[in-house]
């Protein structure tokens, strides 16, 4: 019985699929609506500004650099406008909101895409790493909405896009700094929509899995630096066997070395923009769909046993522990 239900669903599953790529929603015009993105620096948000200023939305592409300005402005239209942003900063937020201001009173979407992604154990990261990283993939995500949110509620189907990650449903080992922001921010993006649905805001969140991103090329660097910055007994409790192991590791993971191709990513983030009947949740690339969030429904505690098995590696410190 389990298994024709099963069946039946993975069928309707897939007649829908096809129904949606045969029949796919209209998407709206584009003519006339700004939407503001984050973190346009590199990335996604790049490709994103520029994707959607080809199909003529008014792009208001926010970059962390300031050097980024100008060779983001060369790629686009006269139509966009490319300026400096610190989410984690309110007098740069204020200062895009006045810029925003003399151009529109109503934004079509907002893309919080700005991100910061740093490995590492618990007991590698600092405090500082923990709340830096909160503060740009978190608490600059809830200003930058905060601010922003009477110019999207001034017409109905404006909407907010949050970017998440599978870390945002699943904690991985040596990734707590990165889940525990994205967990909070797929908890604000649900309580957002549910709060604002009476505006007509629609709220999506976009949960890719790993990624061909400088964040991915930048990760084998990242890590060597967090090891060796740690206290001589933090390395001696875990060991250097331990971290070279747990290196190799990650960096041959299947994960990692067949990281998917980022406009997976600018895709889906379009649909949410242009689409007239954008997903609450979007899982692009196969890592995100059919392995990280299966697995994240699983029970937890064959979770945990499935990635201790992935994550078989102990600690020099672990010999030395009393059995008492």
């Amino acid at each position: 019985m389990m298994l024709f239900i099963a069946g039946l669903v993975i069928l309707l599953w897939i007649i829908y699929r096809v129904y949606q790529y045969y029949f796919p929603t209209p998407n709206i015009d584009p003519n006339g609506k700004y939407v503001l993105i984050s973190g346009c620096d590199t990335g996604f948000g790049h490709g994103l500004a520029i994707e959607l200023d080809h199909k003529g939305f008014h792009v208001l592409a926010g970059v962390y650099l300031q050097d980024s300005i100008i060779s983001l402005k060369n790629k686009l239209s006269s139509n966009a406008t490319v300026f400096q942003l610190d989410i984690t900063n309110q007098n740069s937020i204020d200062t895009a909101l006045e810029l925003v201001n003399k151009k529109t009173k109503v934004l079509h979407a907002l893309v919080n895409n700005a991100g910061l992604a740093t490995g590492g154990h618990i007991d590698w990261i600092s405090m500082q790493t923990m709340r830096k990283i909160m503060d740009v993939n978190y608490f600059g995500h809830v200003a930058m909405t905060k601010t922003f949110l009477p110019l999207l509620i001034t017409k109905r189907d404006s909407r907010v896009i949050n970017m998440s990650s599978m870390c945002g449903y699943i904690s991985l080992p040596s990734s707590s700094a990165y889940c525990a922001s994205k967990y909070a921010l797929e908890s604000f993006s649900d309580c957002l929509r549910r709060e604002m649905a009476s505006w007509g805001l629609r709220v999506s969140i976009v949960e890719p899995g790993t990624m061909r991103t400088a964040m991915t090329e930048g990760m084998e660097d990242s890590l060597k630096n967090i090891w060796h910055e740690l206290s001589a007994d933090i390395q001696e409790r875990w060991g250097e066997q331990f971290f070279n192991d747990s290196l190799k590791m990650i960096m041959t993971s299947p994960f990692i070395k067949y990281s998917e191709c980022p406009s997976k990513v600018i895709r889906v983030l379009d649909h949410a923009i242009t689409s007239t009947t954008p997903q609450i949740r979007y899982r692009p690339g196969l890592q995100s769909s059919y392995f990280f969030f299966p697995l994240s429904l699983l029970p937890a505690w064959l979770v945990d046993k499935i990635l201790s098995q992935a994550f078989r590696v102990s600690p020099a410190g672990v010999k030395n522990q009393s059995n008492e």
